[in-house]
């Protein structure tokens, strides 16, 4: 799917944004684990989208895997039953969480917020999605060198009537101990808004 084909009459409406909204959140989540070091490098492939260059996993179990996850997330964002997705990075031996990706929802305007907003341009939606991506890809500048084998989980903050499906269980929020935490940029539709950040484990070392 493309930005052009969630537009109706120049307004992205709820189903639109939901799809690009779960969309962001495949390549993101494919891109964290690129930029990370989860899996070879010969595991991805570089694709086009946004106008820019990002890294796809083309192992059938990472694609079966995220493909699941993002068909319930699209859901609950549709149905405005999701305020958070987190891509926790644990290491293998120790279980501990070294890396949270979190990235927050929340419909636009939904604090009372009564100005009316003109159609957001497809362009801007573009270029605030590039600026994301672009920092993930920088993130290896300040995040500390994962040096141990790790593994990740996801994890989704659903509201307490929302759908689930048995696929999914309770789990630990997986936070982080006394955390660094870098908040990235934005990106909001006609409908949603998302804010995205990083915590890592601080290293020892230098505490």
């Amino acid at each position: 799917m493309s930005v052009q084909t969630q537009l109706t009459k120049g307004k992205i409406d709820l189903k639109g944004s939901a799809q690009i909204v779960t969309e962001f959140f495949l390549y993101s989540l494919n891109s964290i684990l690129f930029q990370r070091g989860l899996y070879p490098v010969e595991d991805f492939d570089r694709k086009k989208k946004y106008g820019i260059d990002v890294w796809v996993s083309n192992d059938a179990t990472v694609k079966n895997y995220l493909g699941k996850i993002m068909e319930s997330v699209e859901e609950w964002i549709a149905a405005g039953k999701i305020n958070k997705l987190v891509l926790a990075i644990k290491s293998r031996e120790t279980r501990e969480t070294l890396e949270r990706w979190q990235f927050d929802v929340q419909l636009v305007g939904e604090e009372g917020e009564e100005k009316v907003r003109p159609p957001k341009s497809e362009k801007t939606l573009q270029m605030e999605i590039q600026a994301i991506f672009r920092q993930i890809a920088a993130s290896v500048s300040f995040l500390p060198i994962v040096e141990e084998k790790c593994t990740f989980n996801i994890l989704a903050y659903t509201c307490t009537d929302a759908e689930v499906p048995t696929t999914w269980t309770d789990s630990d929020p997986l936070h982080i101990k006394n955390p660094e935490q870098v908040r990235l940029r934005s990106f909001s539709t006609d409908v949603h808004r998302v804010e995205a950040m990083v915590a890592y484990r601080r290293d020892p070392d230098l505490c």
